[in-house]
């Protein structure tokens, strides 16, 4: 009886000595090591891919954001702020019905199918939209000039990059509406424009945050 109550204890010593061990090893250790070789090669990444303006964070370089005009009385959807430069359509995001204090950031893609009548009106109006807000004096967009990525969100909604025919074409109203030359605005696309990731990988980009944040100092400097 006396044995069996010492085994008893004894494998209850060894198991609490390996759950501290295991606890302290991989809930302890290892996050520490990762979080640390984290922030010492890829500081960056680790905290978000952060992009500050003015010293203060303005967003992630990764997720895109909207750039809207305040809610008018009884506006359900704001009206884009046109002297910005504008990211994808953002189509497809579900709405959040589990917290009801904020507003989460949600991905998702509409799942429509190419050939779906909800989705060809949605391409048409946003195509219109396009042509009509981008046609400024001197400067008319054509629907033959609008490219993909300005009328289709992609498939999590949360781009935070444009093609650089899409932000060629922003160029003018932008220009117009904040009071500068286009040949300035132009060349801040230019600078701002990405190339395929080593030479072949994905499509050339610009990140639309980094590209309104040098807008905003172009527009200071004026």
């Amino acid at each position: 009886m006396n044995n069996s109550v010492t085994n008893t204890a004894r494998l209850l010593m060894a198991g609490l000595r390996a759950l501290l061990v295991l606890t302290l090893v991989t809930g302890v250790i290892y996050p520490l090591a990762v979080t640390g070789i984290a922030q010492g090669l890829f500081h960056g990444g680790a905290n978000g891919s952060e992009i500050t303006a003015d010293g203060r964070v303005a967003g992630s370089s990764l997720i895109g954001q909207s750039y809207n005009l305040p809610l008018k009385k009884g506006q359900e959807t704001p009206d884009a702020d046109l002297k910005w430069f504008q990211g994808r359509p953002a189509n497809g995001l579900g709405s959040n019905s589990l917290n009801t204090q904020y507003k989460l950031i949600l991905s998702g893609a509409t799942n429509l199918s190419a050939d779906s009548k909800v989705l060809i009106e949605q391409v048409r109006d946003a195509k219109a939209a396009v042509v009509k807000d981008n046609s400024v004096p001197g400067h008319t967009v054509r629907p033959s000039d609008v490219p993909a990525d300005a009328v289709t969100s992609s498939g999590s909604g949360l781009d935070p990059d444009i093609s650089p025919a899409y932000a060629a074409l922003q160029v003018h109203r932008v220009a117009a509406k904040n009071g500068l030359p286009a040949a300035q605005v132009d060349k801040l696309v230019d600078d701002h424009t990405t190339g395929r990731t080593l030479g072949f990988i994905g499509e050339p980009r610009v990140n639309v945050l980094e590209l309104n944040i040098a807008l905003k100092d172009l527009v200071a400097q004026h």
